[in-house]
């Protein structure tokens, strides 16, 4: 139990890395420019940066490539790819929320910290994983799709990440379904 809110936990971490590095590259260019000087905050907001940003991408790497969940053969029925629906909203939000941010000031360092919360709890809540610009600027696509299980007739749904163009309905993967709200093609079977 623990262990699957640690990696949800990550996994959300992982959707702000883009964010993470704008602020980064943000405060880099103010020190560089003489605008902001290295302080106890700033010295605080570079080391919080660089931990969420380690965190966001153990935590990817955790559940696409070294995640133990048990993978299951599936024939895809049919098949939206619904990456645009999703990635330009979430996107657009953290750009506005790193820009204007001034982390300079201990306020606007913590309410960025408590909206960062706030957020995390609807997005894990709410199982929203599949809102994860890292995600699409790393090269995945984001399906609704339909299919059955091996050995099933019984028809299922799900929110499925798959690097690349998942090719025709009625092709046949392995998948690692953690939910019907998140789950990656397992690209170690040789299927694909």
């Amino acid at each position: 139990m623990f262990v699957n809110f640690l990696k949800n936990l990550l996994l959300y971490v992982s959707a702000f890395v883009p964010m993470y590095f704008l602020i980064f590259v943000k405060l880099c260019v103010e020190i560089a420019n003489q605008n902001l000087s290295f302080n106890v905050l700033n010295t605080l907001n570079f080391v919080t940066l660089l931990l969420l940003m380690t965190a966001g991408i153990v935590g990817l790497l955790w559940n696409v490539k070294f995640s133990t969940d048990k993978s299951v053969k599936i024939t895809i029925i049919s098949k939206q790819n619904i990456t645009d629906k999703h990635f330009l909203g979430y996107f657009s939000l953290f750009v506005f929320f790193a820009i204007p941010l001034d982390l300079s000031l201990v306020s606007a360092y913590c309410v960025y910290l408590l909206v960062l919360v706030m957020i995390g709890i609807v997005y894990i809540n709410n199982s929203l994983y599949y809102i994860n610009p890292l995600l699409n600027i790393l090269g995945y696509k984001f399906y609704d799709i339909e299919y059955n299980e091996e050995g099933s007739t019984e028809k299922k749904s799900a929110k499925i990440f798959f690097r690349g163009e998942l090719s025709a309905e009625g092709q046949t993967v392995w998948a690692n379904v953690k939910n019907r709200h998140f789950c990656f093609v397992d690209k170690k079977h040789k299927d694909l």
